[in-house]
């Protein structure tokens, strides 16, 4: 009897992975075809600009990917076209949004170099099938898409994260993700109940709990479980989902000595009067009340709470003087089910940063975290993937953005990018998931809900891939 229920479960597993291996098959060939019916513009934007495209200096680039759990740096040829998508530290599982943006760059990457290689044509099923093939592989070819990983927003930033409980009782709902350690964090079970099925799901809670124990540090934890996840649902969708990371812009200052990139641009914009006023001409600001401030300097009591801090720029006629800091507690935001479960950054100290410490930055010696707009400078990003611009993306910051590159690409800006650094900043070409087409929950219908709760991926499938190419005219502020 014993050989005979070995042979059947033998069977049953071959029978199940056949199963399982078509679904993935169907499920990338769903989204593929989908993609370039809906999509193609990007697909030929893609195609043309990538082929075209020439860096000649910028160096190497090391990033770092997960491989059976074990991390490990990859480096590539600054020559490549640079691809950036994102998931978020500030939720230890992965939501549908992520997995979305990840297979949409993918996707793009993929049919970029295929067509780069047998040139644009009218797409056919052996087109379709030879794309399927090499999404199933990790990204090769002359596009590398990667995910630039934001290491300086608060650990719940959006009221998701089912260790909430213990990030504010442990004193780090206002620290950076970097910062945070796990030591004292746990699963918040009123959490995790209240939300299983439509943020969280059983199965990624055990998963949370085990990586926890195993990581001192709060962003190896939470790339941990991503990479595994992302390693589990490659196979479900028939796509290679790992793809390599950087973090920006705190782990990127603390490895940086004082005439690194990133504090190059930090003294540049503090430079004097006239610089803050060109910085606060890319983000649509007015001189007159000078509060938001260029780089939020950390508190000695480890907050770095960008919205927690309220700030102001002092200045002695055209030089700049001190910057003021007010760290005080501040709601943060809601997650999509609940609009009343706001996170909350706890928060209260108060203190002056000194011009010298701005204008002669050391990062060793004065933490801060700079805006997004201005450290995504130092990301090799030669295209970008946004999610929802003009619904759940923030059309001000995408402005801000593009303005900045622009100023910089004119020089007027920033100093020496190219001579000191060779980083020639242009404007990446911006691709948008159009948000009436974001994936979604089948019954709650958020974004935010975590892949392990849908159990029917090719409901996911079905809704397609649509994308759209933004123009960069209608997002630099006049």
């Amino acid at each position: 009897m014993v050989p005979h229920l070995t042979e059947a479960a033998f069977s049953w597993q071959n029978h199940w992975k056949e199963v399982e291996d078509k679904m993935s098959v169907d499920l990338c060939k769903i989204i593929v075809e989908d993609f370039l019916k809906n999509s193609w513009p990007c697909v030929e934007t893609i195609t043309k600009e990538s082929a075209t495209f020439k860096e000649e200096r910028r160096p190497n680039i090391t990033m770092f990917c997960f491989n059976n759990g074990v991390r490990t740096d990859v480096t590539f040829d600054g020559k490549k076209f640079f691809l950036r998508a994102s998931v978020e530290y500030s939720n230890p599982q992965l939501t549908v949004e992520e997995v979305q943006g990840i297979i949409a760059a993918r996707l793009l990457e993929g049919c970029g170099n295929y067509f780069q290689q047998y040139g644009l044509h009218t797409f056919e099923t052996k087109d379709i099938d030879a794309i399927c093939e090499i999404l199933k592989k990790p990204p090769q070819g002359n596009i590398v898409p990667f995910l630039l990983n934001t290491d300086d927003i608060e650990p719940d930033r959006y009221s998701m994260n089912p260790l909430k409980e213990s990030i504010t009782n442990s004193g780090q709902s206002a620290f950076p993700c970097a910062a945070v350690k796990t030591e004292n964090l746990e699963i918040d079970q009123r959490f995790a109940q209240k939300y299983e099925g439509s943020l969280i799901c059983i199965g990624e809670i055990e998963l949370i709990a085990r990586h926890l124990r195993r990581c001192g540090s709060y962003m190896d934890m939470v790339d941990a479980v991503k990479h595994e996840q992302l390693e589990s649902f490659s196979k479900s969708f028939g796509i290679d989902l790992k793809l390599p990371s950087v973090r920006m812009p705190l782990s990127m200052l603390e490895k940086e000595n004082s005439d690194g990139l990133l504090h190059h641009i930090i003294r540049e914009a503090h430079n004097d009067y006239q610089s803050i006023e060109r910085v606060y001409n890319c983000m649509g600001r007015s001189m007159k009340n000078l509060t938001t401030l260029l780089t939020v300097p950390h508190s000695q009591k480890g907050y770095a709470s960008k919205r927690a801090a309220r700030g102001r720029i002092y200045f002695d006629e055209t030089k700049l003087k001190n910057v003021k800091v007010d760290y005080k507690t501040t709601l943060l935001y809601p997650n999509a089910i609940d609009p009343a479960d706001v996170s909350v950054a706890r928060a209260d100290d108060s203190f002056t940063v000194e011009a010298d410490k701005l204008t002669n930055y050391n990062y060793k010696q004065t933490p801060s975290s700079p805006q997004f707009f201005l450290y995504s400078l130092a990301s090799p990003e030669d295209a970008v993937l946004w999610h929802g611009i003009g619904a759940f993306g923030a059309s001000e910051l995408l402005k801000s953005y593009t303005t900045t590159r622009l100023a910089c690409a004119r020089n007027s800006l920033m100093k020496n990018l190219y001579e000191k650094y060779a980083i020639t900043v242009r404007t990446p070409l911006q691709f948008n998931l159009v948000p009436k087409h974001m994936w979604f929950h089948p019954t709650h219908r958020n974004i935010d809900a975590s892949i392990g709760c849908v159990s029917d991926l090719k409901f996911l499938a079905d809704i397609g891939m649509k994308m759209e190419d933004l123009s960069t005219d209608q997002y630099i502020r006049k």
